[in-house]
C-alpha cells in the first residue's frame, strides 16, 4: 500500500469512483507536471449535499460539504495519477465556491473543510494557495464546489 493510501486508511477515508462530468468538460487536464481538476461538488457518501449557507445550512454543514468536495478532488487526482497518489508532489491551489446568502461572510471557514483534508492527507505538501468565495447558486444546488491544481511527478 502506498504512503498516501495508508494515510487515507488511517483517516478512515474511502475514495469513491471519480464523479463523471455533468456537462461538456473533462474531469481533469494534465499539463506538464500539473493536474488541473474541474470543480467537484459536494457529493458525499449519502449523495449530493445541497443548500445555502446563511439560510438552511450551518457552518459545520458547509465544512462537511467542503470535505466531501476534497474527497472527490482526491479521487479525481488518483485517476489522473494512474492510481498512484504518491506521485503527488504538491497541492498548488484550491478554488472554493460556497452557495450562500449575500450577507454570509464565513466562506473561508467553510472551505477549510477541503483545505484541512489536503493537509491531513498530504502533510506539508498539502499546504496551498486558495480562494474562497460566495456564489448565489451552484450546479445541481450543491452547497459547495471546489476545483484544484496539483503538481505531480
Amino acid at each position: 500500500m502506498s504512503r498516501i493510501d495508508t494515510q487515507l486508511a488511517e483517516l478512515g477515508i474511502i475514495l469513491p469512483e471519480p464523479v463523471a462530468p455533468v456537462a461538456n468538460y473533462v474531469p481533469y487536464v494534465i499539463s506538464g507536471k500539473q493536474v488541473f481538476i474541474s470543480g467537484q461538488v459536494s457529493i458525499g457518501a449519502n449523495g449530493l449535499i445541497t443548500g445555502k449557507l446563511g439560510a438552511d445550512l450551518s457552518i459545520e454543514d458547509g465544512v462537511e460539504a467542503a470535505h466531501a468536495c476534497g474527497v472527490n478532488l482526491i479521487a479525481q487526482l488518483r485517476a489522473a495519477c494512474g492510481g498512484d497518489l504518491d506521485r503527488v508532489k504538491r497541492v498548488v491551489k484550491l478554488g472554493g465556491f460556497v452557495n450562500c446568502t449575500p450577507d454570509f461572510v464565513d466562506q473561508p471557514k467553510v472551505v477549510n473543510g477541503t483545505s484541512d483534508l489536503m493537509v491531513a492527507v498530504f502533510g506539508d505538501a498539502g499546504r496551498h494557495a486558495r480562494a474562497a468565495v460566495g456564489a448565489p447558486s451552484l450546479p445541481l444546488g450543491a452547497a459547495v464546489e471546489v476545483d484544484g491544481v496539483f503538481e505531480i511527478a
